[in-house]
């Protein structure tokens, strides 16, 4: 219950933190993406900083769901980030939530239910063993150069697409390394947390990620980015929770109604990142929805 509680909370403030990073791109040129620069410009914003402040207090959240429940439980929980905070920022701008956002809310919030219901995860170990992490850094790190290098070839909303994709395996590979980082902790303390290499990876896991989401946002639209961060990170998390930790998930003919699972919440992530609210326009008419 206490990682089911403490996940809701990372994901509100990770939803929160995705719509004013991507307020903040916007006003970043074209020139500089995929370079180093482009933080310093983003340095320069409060609202990118205020969304910076919102990752830091996700990062701590998500440091106790890890630590009290499977990975392949938290992780998921994460797709109603979006959903949770476009009904929080209506609620703030005193501004009218459309149908369509509800219907969205509703199909994430029923997706999530449904997968969860169906795929019942749980178990496993709070620590990998063995030498289990030397295969899955180098599956990551190829899936991920491969990504990043066809991003490059690419523009716009194909662009972003593989960039936010990139940047949910590495949120996900963030995760991974956090929860094995804290298992050290409670296992030989605080001693044992610093001096483990989990913890410095799951920092350098964290950076790579962010650096990589930040471009995604300024490459495409939020209806290209949000969806394959939301569903990577949820897909990778259990991939990772499978075959480092141990976790369980049921397959055979529950595999169906997990399908359908994801196709409530990709569904309505891309109708939520449409919407006058993801864009930070809440007065926006809903025929001229856009978001770029």
């Amino acid at each position: 219950m206490i990682a089911v509680l403490f996940a809701v909370l990372t994901a509100l403030s990770n939803g929160s933190a995705s719509v004013l990073q991507r307020r903040a791109a916007l006003e970043v040129p074209q020139t500089e993406a995929m370079r180093v620069s482009l933080i310093g410009h983003l340095l320069r914003q409060k609202v990118w900083l205020a969304g910076i402040a919102l990752v830091i207090v996700a990062a701590v959240c998500q440091a106790v769901a890890l630590a009290t429940g499977p990975i392949s439980v938290v992780q998921p929980i994460f797709v109603i980030e979006l959903p949770a905070t476009l009904l929080l920022a209506g609620l703030m701008m005193r501004a009218r939530v459309p149908r369509a956002v509800w219907l969205g809310v509703a199909a994430v919030t029923a997706g999530l239910a449904l997968g969860m219901a169906t795929a019942a995860p749980g178990g496993g170990s709070d620590a990998v063993h063995g030498a289990a992490w030397v295969p899955a850094l180098i599956l990551t790190g190829v899936f991920e150069a491969l990504l990043i290098a066809g991003a490059l070839t690419a523009r716009g909303n194909v662009r972003a697409a593989l960039l936010a994709t990139a940047a949910a395996c590495g949120y996900a590979l963030t995760a991974a390394l956090m929860k094995d980082a804290m298992a050290r902790l409670d296992e030989g303390g605080a001693g044992a947390l610093f001096g483990s290499w989990q913890l410095y990876a799951t920092a350098a896991a964290g950076v790579g990620a962010l650096f990589l989401l930040q471009n995604a946002l300024q490459a495409g639209t939020l209806v290209a980015v949000q969806p394959c961060l939301t569903l990577g990170d949820a897909l990778i998390s259990v991939l990772y929770g499978v075959t480092l930790f141990g976790e369980e998930v049921r397959t055979g003919w529950w595999v169906l109604p997990e399908l359908l699972a994801l196709g409530l919440i990709a569904a309505g992530c891309v109708e939520l990142a449409r919407s006058p609210l993801a864009a930070g326009n809440p007065t926006a008419p809903a025929r001229a929805r856009r978001v770029d």
